[in-house]
């Protein structure tokens, strides 16, 4: 228990008098110090009760003196002790009266009792109330101890560890999600604090930080995320009324490491889960989704038995993987981009929630999702990538296991419609929707349709005939002489002799509809 003024005033062997301030000798008392500087206050750190005689002090002069204690409540003095019989017969009133006024506490101590006393009664009282912290933090580490390794597991320590603080606990996975509470009702709490979990997310862990409680509440919150390596591989969040005591810090310590151990013993699991997904997303992508099927187990249920949807997301600017060099490996891929990251881990957390298989696979710079249609992973993995800056991602239809290479095709091009429309999301379903012409904003098509139209404008630099202009109206009238023409202000024997350069130029036959469709989507490109 906290040494206080109250508990030294009761000494008997010190005997101490109070003479001001006594409504507030329940203030803590963390160390003892003695001074006989005008203005100790620089060399003070809050807490300590100041043990004096006064010898520099002018107590006649009430200014100064009042001067004198307002500087030591400022400096977070819990007490003053004044001993008589050195300097001063008795304690000069006019300390006194400055103590009453600044609410600080003045004791007398008489010239039988000699400071050393005093500094040896905070030591002792202060040591044992360390030792008492350090004794229940071990017992309360025992007892999170026997909890984590109970069958509920992490449910039960945090209600273990509720009960210590007298307050309420939450867990949170990587992503920010709630996954246990205690006591119930904390959950819908915890949800409230989403903000501050993503800005701890972005200090390399271990880290804490103390913040208000959500609005409605008057908690204080201590966050703290959880791993040993940069990423948090979760959060820790405990709110409680008062602010942590020693004992309370153990207890919370001890929570921190155990969640720690538990997290970091997971990740072999988490690696190996990973490097499974790679191997069965390679055998259906190879045609052997039977094998698939005996390779996957229990682990991932009726995934592969009933009709999946494929999602293939990266990061906008990112690079399309060359034929040949994908090699997919686990989650944990450290070129993985940061919001790639954020999409595999709530997509894993909601499929976790939801009791849900799915395979979460990195190939290089890129995340490619496999699950069933409408599962709670996909769901969120669309919102995700439909709503996160700096993302770019393609859905393909919902297709039988056996058919992932197609799956693989459709998401692949959902995904390069995504890119050229500057998307973030782009469904099988809406690969055909709106135009064409957006697609062709690609560097091979442009240079393409630059080469075809170069011995064109050539021509029209040089010479009179105005193929370009000519060539596009009659495309856009559909070889209709007239119209054209009239579009163009010319006759249409002209625009006829026009036509026929334009084929002499090319080397090809304007009535090849290969060859219209191919000058039309050639000007329309450099449009």
């Amino acid at each position: 228990m906290p040494l206080t003024l109250a508990s030294l005033a009761h000494h008997t062997s010190l005997r101490l008098t109070v003479l001001a301030a006594g409504g507030q000798l329940a203030a803590e008392v963390r160390w003892v110090h003695t001074s006989e500087l005008e203005d100790p206050a620089p060399y003070l750190e809050g807490g300590e009760l100041l043990l004096t005689t006064g010898l520099k002090l002018d107590t006649a002069d009430a200014g100064a003196v009042a001067g004198y204690v307002r500087r030591l409540a400022a400096a977070g003095v819990v007490g003053l002790g004044f001993g008589v019989g050195v300097g001063h017969d008795e304690v000069p009133r006019t300390l006194v009266e400055a103590a009453e006024e600044a609410g600080l506490p003045l004791l007398e101590v008489p010239r039988a009792t000699p400071f050393i006393a005093i500094s040896k009664a905070v030591s002792a009282a202060v040591a044992a109330d360390r030792y008492q912290a350090v004794t229940a933090g071990f017992e309360a580490q025992r007892e999170l101890t026997r909890a984590a390794l109970s069958p509920d597991g992490p449910a039960a320590l945090l209600s273990r560890l509720a009960a210590h603080l007298n307050g309420w606990a939450a867990l949170y996975d990587a992503s920010g999600a709630v996954l246990a509470a205690a006591p119930e009702w904390a959950g819908r709490r915890a949800a409230r604090l989403g903000g501050e979990i993503d800005r701890l997310r972005a200090v390399p862990a271990p880290a804490s930080v103390a913040v208000a409680g959500p609005a409605g509440s008057e908690d204080r919150v201590e966050l703290q995320s959880l791993g040993t390596a940069r990423r948090p591989r979760g959060f820790l969040a405990v709110g409680t009324e008062e602010r942590l005591g020693t004992s309370a810090r153990y207890v919370v310590h001890a929570a921190v490491a155990l969640l720690t151990l538990s997290l970091e013993q997971s990740r072999a699991l988490v690696a190996a889960q990973g490097r499974l997904s790679a191997a069965l997303l390679r055998m259906l992508l190879a045609g052997e989704a039977d094998h698939a099927r005996a390779t996957a187990g229990p682990m991932y249920g009726t995934l592969l038995h009933a009709p999946v949807r494929m999602m293939i997301a990266e990061a906008n600017g990112a690079a399309p993987p060359q034929p040949g060099a994908e090699a997919p490996q686990g989650v944990e891929a450290p070129e993985l981009p940061e919001a790639l990251v954020l999409l595999a881990e709530r997509a894993e957390a909601a499929a976790v929630r939801a009791a849900e298989p799915v395979l979460v696979v990195t190939e290089g710079e890129r995340l490619v999702l496999v699950a069933a249609e409408g599962a709670a992973a996909l769901t969120v993995a669309a919102d995700l990538a439909g709503a996160e800056e700096g993302l770019a991602a393609g859905l393909s239809a919902p297709l039988d296991p056996a058919d992932a290479p197609a799956a693989r095709g459709q998401a692949e091009r959902a995904l390069a419609v995504a890119r050229r429309r500057g998307v973030n999301l782009v469904e099988h379903g809406e690969v055909g929707v709106g135009s064409v012409v957006p697609l062709l904003a690609d560097d091979a098509v442009r240079a393409f349709a630059e080469g075809l139209l170069r011995p064109l404008r050539e021509h029209d630099a040089t010479s009179r005939g105005d193929l370009v202009a000519s060539l596009a109206a009659w495309l856009a009238h559909h070889g209709q002489w007239d119209s054209a023409a009239a579009d163009l202000g010319v006759h249409r024997h002209t625009l006829r002799y026009r036509m026929r350069r334009v084929e002499e130029i090319l080397g090809r036959s304007l009535d090849d509809p290969d060859v219209r469709m191919e000058l039309w989507l050639a000007l329309k490109t450099e449009q």
